[in-house]
């Protein structure tokens, strides 16, 4: 995937943001990333993950669950933001296992279950991968507002996509609350997951 990912998306990315900024209020720092509380999407997401199972942010509640839509065949971005948030993970200590990565492929052509299993192991056994119909990630990425787009390759299988490369980071009662950008690297992700971990 090239980088910049987004064609064309500025006046969309700006409406994102404008949609989520919310004023950090009294009850915490200002977080790292773009604050999310209160924002209206988001708010679902019902797929099944790499072992069959039937999942929804429902099953994370207690944990700070930090969700990214990519695919597996992603050269650059998705790797390198599921390496972070593996690192922030093992920073934390035993706090680390109050966190939750949630990997959303919008590749459900190429990306099975199996191949899904296979390469989040790569980075940390304990995340999920969650994958639908064709119909079912273009509404879970809708209900993101998530871009994605196939761009094609030399031959049909060799598709890459562009897509947003953002994560959501939502709290342990399972709401969105920070949009952590791409190149912002682990430490800030860590920062506003610290935040969301000492909230009441």
């Amino acid at each position: 995937m090239s980088f910049p990912l987004f064609r064309g998306l500025g006046a969309a990315l700006l409406t994102l943001a404008l949609l989520g900024c919310q004023k950090a209020g009294p009850e915490h720092a200002a977080f790292k990333g773009v604050d999310l509380t209160g924002a209206d999407y988001a708010k679902t997401l019902n797929l099944t993950d790499q072992n069959g199972q039937p999942r929804s942010l429902a099953d994370f509640k207690g944990k700070v669950v930090v969700v990214f839509f990519g695919y597996t065949q992603c050269p650059d971005v998705c790797p390198t933001t599921l390496a972070e948030v593996a690192e922030v993970k093992r920073s934390l200590g035993a706090d680390g296992d109050k966190v939750q990565g949630v990997f959303v492929t919008l590749d459900p052509e190429r990306d099975t279950q199996a191949l899904l299993k296979a390469y989040l192991e790569s980075f940390d056994p304990s995340f999920v991968g969650l994958r639908g119909t064709e119909a079912q990630t273009q509404a879970a990425a809708k209900e993101f507002k998530v871009f994605y787009a196939k761009v094609p390759g030399k031959t049909p299988e060799t598709y890459t996509l562009d897509h947003t490369a953002a994560s959501f980071v939502f709290d342990t009662q399972g709401r969105v609350r920070v949009y952590s950008r791409y190149g912002a690297g682990a430490q800030p992700l860590a920062d506003d997951i610290k935040l969301l971990l000492a909230e009441k």
